[in-house]
Parts: structure tokens; sequence; C-alpha cells
């Protein structure tokens, strides 16, 4: 079963299932394996392996890679289970995706959890899950689209660290590409802000303040997935964490700070996003003040207009006394009357002027 509650989405087992229970799961994609043999002389790439190509991998002693697509065949990750000795724990924590992101010690290997982002928005982050000992490294990710290219393309190197540095090293490669690969995306978020902080400044609307909500759920999801990423990362690079040489550990710490350096960038976001709400708050007081404020000046202005008009509209007969409004039967009584309303509107107009009310 799933459970969501809009920025978090999970699929887990029912309630009281017995521990290691794998659930099988319809939207996963299709499983397959791309097994990736590396040794000094040569790389040798099986894009659609079977389990028989991955057993003669590991009896031909050579490095692999072995890169699991898709959760879908519960029988294949059972066998997979099977031959690099995976607990069923474990091998639930890798099917039952939305783990938070974390190291697990399971004798000579290490298994490694993370979100990876394979595209420049928040939609494309999928779980992986990376295990390692010193020969193999073998990799569970959701989807076929991910940010490893990079890493496949370094590969064949004859020279290069990633052929020669061991599984430690090729599994720190892997680690560090999709921590950088948060670059890109925070990058978009950012430029996306720098275009709501113009549009807010110049002139705001209502659905700004959607946009601006959008980008903070999306840099809440990119939180919650960098803070353990960070404290994972520091839990490999101590010096009792046997899997990783000295050499690797060197470079791990390098992606430490990334992952410290995108934190940072994550909080600034936040806090020009909170700001950014505050100044469309302000502005849109700000011109509510400023239609209230030519509002009130019209209604002042007409305040003695209409006791002029309410006076010179009692109609008290004149030929009953001479002191009965005689405006009303003064020959230019009503030009008059409207050129007097003028005038004090005109210097009740220019006293707002004086006084910078206007």
């Amino acid at each position: 079963m799933t459970a969501s509650s809009g920025l978090v989405s999970r699929r887990r087992a029912p309630v009281g299932t017995p521990p290691g229970t794998l659930i099988p799961d319809e939207k996963a994609s299709p499983t397959t394996l791309r097994l990736t043999l590396i040794d000094d002389d040569a790389v040798e790439e099986i894009p659609r392996a079977t389990i028989a190509d991955v057993e003669d991998g590991i009896a031909s002693g050579k490095r692999l890679w072995l890169d699991v697509v898709g959760l879908s065949d519960l029988d294949m990750l059972s066998e997979l289970a099977r031959i690099f000795s995976i607990t069923p724990l474990a091998l639930e924590d890798i099917h039952n995706t939305g783990q938070r992101p974390k190291v697990d010690i399971y004798g000579e290997h290490a298994l490694v959890f993370m979100h990876m982002m394979s595209g420049n928005d928040v939609a494309s982050k999928e779980q992986l899950a990376i295990l390692f000992d010193r020969l193999h490294v073998v990799t569970f990710q959701e989807r076929p689209e991910d940010c490893l290219d990079p890493i496949r393309r370094r590969l064949p190197a004859p020279q290069g660290r990633m052929r020669r540095g061991g599984a430690p090293y090729l599994a720190y490669a892997i680690i560090d590409t999709v921590i950088d690969a948060y670059f890109p995306l925070l990058e978009s978020i950012g430029d996306r802000l720098e275009t709501l902080e113009d549009e807010v400044t110049r002139d705001p609307k209502p659905n700004d303040v959607a946009q601006l909500h959008e980008l903070k759920r999306e840099m809440l999801v990119v939180k919650r997935a960098l803070w353990p990423t960070r404290e994972m990362l520091a839990t490999m690079t101590r010096e009792d964490f046997d899997l990783v040489p000295a050499a690797v550990n060197l470079y791990l710490r390098d992606t430490y700070d990334h992952a410290v350096q995108l934190i940072d960038i994550v909080e600034t976001y936040r806090e020009l996003t909170s700001g950014l709400l505050d100044l469309y708050l302000s502005s849109i007081s700000t011109r509510m003040n400023e239609v209230m404020k030519v509002l009130t000046i019209v209604s002042t202005i007409f305040i003695p207009l209409t006791f002029l008009a309410g006076v010179w509209g009692m109609n008290f007969d004149t030929s009953a006394s001479p002191w009965n409004m005689p405006e009303l039967s003064a020959y230019y009584g009503y030009p008059l009357a409207l050129l007097s309303m003028a005038v004090v509107g005109m210097m009740l107009a220019l006293y707002f002027r004086w006084k910078k009310w206007l």
C-alpha cells in the first residue's frame, strides 16, 4: 500500500505484516539489469543482463557494477538478495521506496540510501540504494531516468581513478554525482525566485503567492532529502568506517562539503521566499492604503459640498418670510451655488496638497 500526504509518498506494507515482507507494486517500472564488468584491461557492459550473467561476473573475480532499474520483479530481487547476501529487512527497505537517507552496515558490505534527482524539478526525485563492498557495487533505482550517465562515460577511461579505485571509489563517485545533481535543481529554483522577486516588486498578483508556496514546498522536499544525507556522509567519513579506504575517505569529505553547501543554499532560498511573501503582503497593503487614501480624500472633499446641497435643498417658502432661503429666488442662484461648491472643493484639494496628503 502507499501512504501519501502531499509532501510525502511512501509505499509500505500493511499494518501487522511480518518484517521483510515484499508487497507487489503495480506502478513499479519493469526490472532490468545493467551489468558492467571492470578490470585493469577492459570494461565490459551488458545492457540487458540476466541472473546467470551476474553469477558469471562474480565468479570471474572482476569488479562489477550492477545497476538494477525498476523494482517490480520480486523474484529477481529475491534472487539478487541471495547472491549478494542482502538480508530480508534490507531488501524490504530497498523495495519500499521513500526511505530516509542513511547508511547501514551488514558485515562485509554497506547499504546506502539516497534521494536522487534525475531532472531539474522535485518531481524527478526517486530512491537510490547503493550496496557495495570491496569488489562489487549494486545500485537499485525506481525508474530508468537517472543522473549517472557521467559515471558510465568515465568508466572506460584506462587511467581513470574510477577504473582503478575499486568498488568503494565507484560507490563514492555515484554518491558524489547524485549530490552534485542537486545543484542544477537549486539553480532552477533560484531563477524562478529571481523572476518572482521582480514580479512581486513591480506588480504583485495573487498568482505570485501560489508560486511562492509551491517553491517553499519544493525546497522542503529538497531539505528533507539533504539533511539526513549530510548525516549519512558524516557517518561514512568516520575513521571507524572500515569499508571506505583512507584515500576514498578524502573524496567523501569533499562530497560532505558539497552537501553542506547545498543545505546553505536551500536555507537561503527559504529565507528569500519568506521575505518575498512578506514583500507581497506589504505591497498589497501599501496599494490598499493608497486606494483608501484617495477614497478618503474624495469623500472628505464632498462632505461640505453635500452639506451645501442639503442646505439649499430644504425648499422653505420665500413668500412666507424673507428669511426663508432667499437664494431660491435669486436669478443666478443655481450657477452661484455650483461655483461656490467648486471653490470649496478646490480650496480643500489645495489644502490637502499643502499638507502633502496628496
